[in-house]
């Protein structure tokens, strides 16, 4: 299992300087990835945006994975998305991850722009931006028409470093089955979590195995492909003994998790709390 890390971009990690260095820092601690919150609008304070932050971390790493976790790609133009991932994967010699999903809040990050925020919509248009991106990452000859979008003949050149594209994990609420089903079709599967109770949106601090098994075989049932699809897990460990914590995870892995995020933001602590967890590095003896 592979560790990396989750962290938002407000508050203060709205300065790309810092996301930087955080991510060399995590880098430095064994950390194997390091992805970013992508959001356009934070009512509460500033914002960094994900795509700058991203090529500042790519500058100051060197082995890490790194990527948004996730970005809306119905709030976005897919050829935009195409060129930047491209750009990004070579600039850091291919160590992008693409993370999608339909975004979210609908009313924070689609209407309060004018955007459709209908489920239905914002789903159709990430299939389609999905689309798009694999037929323009070949750099080959391309054309695109669907009910969102259209592409007239064109080449995008130069390719991203990644062959035969740049992975893409797809986000979802489980139990929701849509999500897992389109994340069967592409390169691994993010989820959050839906509470039986009030079907609200969450990312819990330690799944329930069961969950994971459910969600594994699922994944695996419906995959199309011949390689297994990664399953990435956000959680939270204490963060004060490796040994511990690795008794946390392992029961994960064995459960068929590819990935596991920690998820280090200030709901659980202070800035400098955050830091001090980074600087710990991942969940293994």
């Amino acid at each position: 299992m592979h560790f990396g890390i989750s962290v938002p971009t407000h508050g203060d990690y709205a300065d790309a300087r810092v996301l930087a260095e955080m991510a060399r820092e995590a880098e430095d601690a064994g950390w194997e990835g390091f992805f970013v919150w992508d959001h356009l609008n934070d009512v509460d304070g500033p914002l960094a945006d994900p795509w700058v932050a991203l090529s500042a971390i790519a500058m100051r790493t060197r082995r890490i994975r790194l990527g948004p976790m996730l970005t809306p790609l119905p709030r976005r133009r897919p050829w935009k998305v195409a060129r930047e991932t491209a750009t990004l994967d070579r600039l850091s010699d291919g160590r992008l991850v693409l993370g999608v999903g339909l975004g979210y809040p609908r009313d924070e990050e689609f209407e309060a722009f004018g955007e459709d925020g209908d489920e239905r919509v914002r789903a159709g248009k990430l299939d389609e931006s999905l689309d798009i991106l694999r037929g323009l990452w070949t750099g080959e000859p391309f054309e695109y028409s669907g009910e969102h979008f259209t592409v007239r003949p064109t080449t995008f050149l130069p390719r991203p470093v990644q062959e035969p594209g740049i992975p893409v994990w797809v986000g979802g609420y489980w139990p929701n089955r849509a999500p897992f089903r389109r994340a069967a079709r592409w390169d691994g599967v993010y989820p959050g979590r839906l509470t039986k109770e009030r079907r609200a949106k969450w990312t819990p601090r330690l799944w329930p195995l069961e969950d994971v098994r459910e969600m594994v075989a699922y994944v695996a049932a419906h995959r199309v492909r011949p390689e297994p699809a990664d399953v990435v897990i956000g959680g939270y460990t204490a963060g004060t003994d490796r040994n511990a914590d690795a008794d946390v995870t392992a029961p994960y892995a064995e459960a068929g998790v590819t990935w596991w995020v920690e998820n280090l933001h200030s709901f659980r602590g202070s800035f400098e709390d955050m830091r001090a967890r980074l600087r710990l590095g991942p969940p293994v003896r």
